[in-house]
């Protein structure tokens, strides 16, 4: 295996573990009238962030967050959105923040990954040592306070969150997990009413479910406990639950029932996150991925039009390697349903388009799916020999495989 291939191999697995340490943004509140004479409440402005955010406005919100720490400079949890909403942002701006970038097998790998923007990196360590600074100064005065601990273990949770995805240090990111899980368990046990914390705890639980046997062994030793059916059932509890992190468990849910093959119950938390934020059009894009993983590629091909309609008309900031992901996505479902020149026309749309490099892998292999519907089969050749090239550099190796076998017997359909 080369050096490279083992790199992405590694990439990708970061990726997996870094989702399941904590993907949450915990800063919903409540709705605000902006018209206002006094500044309006630290909750009422992480609302106006979180909403601006999610539906893909985060010039906006930064705006916002920026406004609420100069109104509110004692709250633990507007320096954390604010933190927050850069790491999201690099992650939109790598192409990191759909389902698939997710769905690999869970490691415990260290990764050598590209540094971060410097001014990215500064903004964000300033905010979450300040957060965590403010949420110890609080839970010195009162260290029983449900909320200090709450606050402490969600921007620890984040910090985390960062060092394994954008810095890398998996492993690193376990001291920084380890604190934010035993601060949220016992959140739970001082204050059993704030299912919310759950989300935390619910996600290290399934993640050291998920471990290999050694790493979970290290796991357990290093204080985190295990159990998938306990972990997603304390995420359930935390998205039903009005509270800071009931969107956060939602998002956590899509991908946890993905990962499970639990499609309509991702579907259903799908259809109330576009509800809520009708601007995010990359929810209509995960719509159609998980249709696709269900085996509904009518239902996929019907929300992805949607979606590339959308995104026809959105002028805002595309994530890396976006629109190149719409047109494989609505190729691949046009695959499946046979109508071959509408898919070719796709995937050859996608081709001319930025694409992350397991995609335009991926493009191929459908191209060559779509010529063999099509009786082209030395046109299908062609492009699984295009596939397996670009697999090579990518370290897609399900990819690999499936283009060497269908270069010695013709894909027929599925």
């Amino acid at each position: 295996m080369t050096k490279r291939l083992r790199y992405n191999f590694a990439v990708r697995r970061a990726a997996a573990v870094a989702a399941l340490l904590g993907v949450v943004i915990l800063v919903a509140g409540l709705r605000v009238d902006t018209v206002a004479q006094a500044p309006p409440s630290a909750a009422r402005q992480l609302q106006i962030a979180t909403d601006l955010a999610y539906n893909l406005d985060h010039d906006q919100a930064h705006a916002v967050l920026e406004q609420g720490m100069r109104d509110h400079p004692g709250d633990a949890a507007l320096p954390r959105a604010h933190a927050t909403l850069t790491w999201l942002n690099l992650l939109f701006k790598r192409g990191m923040v759909l389902v698939e970038n997710y769905l690999g097998p869970v490691s415990k790998d260290d990764v050598k990954v590209a540094a971060p923007p410097s001014a990215a990196n500064a903004a964000f360590q300033t905010q979450v040592a300040r957060s965590i600074a403010l949420s110890e100064a609080q839970l010195k005065r009162r260290p029983d306070d449900p909320t200090a601990m709450f606050e402490l273990g969600s921007a620890l949770g984040l910090q985390a969150s960062w060092a394994a995805t954008i810095d890398g240090k998996v492993m690193g990111a376990f001291g920084a997990a380890r604190r934010a899980y035993n601060l949220h368990e016992r959140v739970l046990t001082v204050a059993p009413q704030r299912v919310d914390a759950g989300l935390i705890v619910g996600t290290y639980r399934y993640l050291v479910a998920s471990l290999v046997l050694p790493a979970r062994w290290l796991a357990y030793m290093a204080g985190f406990g295990g159990d998938k059916e306990k972990g997603l059932g304390l995420i359930e509890a935390a998205a039903n639950y009005p509270s800071l992190s009931q969107t956060d468990a939602r998002f956590a849910l899509v991908l946890l029932y993905n990962r499970e093959g639990r499609y309509a119950s991702a579907q259903a938390q799908l259809a109330e996150l576009r509800r809520v934020y009708p601007r995010n059009r990359l929810l209509w894009l995960e719509s159609g991925a998980t249709f696709l993983r269900a085996g509904k590629p009518a239902e996929a091909d019907v929300v992805l039009t949607e979606g590339i309609r959308m995104l026809a008309a959105d002028k805002r900031p595309r994530m890396l390697g976006e629109e190149g992901h719409w047109y494989y996505e609505r190729g691949m479902a046009r695959v499946r349903l046979r109508r071959t020149p509408e898919a070719i026309a796709d995937l050859t749309e996608a081709l001319k388009r930025e694409q992350l490099g397991w995609v335009r892998t991926r493009t191929y292999l459908e191209l060559g799916k779509a010529a063999d519907l099509a009786g082209n089969r030395p046109g299908a050749i062609a492009e699984y020999t295009k596939a397996q090239h670009s697999a090579t550099s990518s370290g897609d190796t399900e990819a690999a495989t499936q283009a060497r076998r269908y270069k010695v017997t013709p894909y027929r359909g599925t």
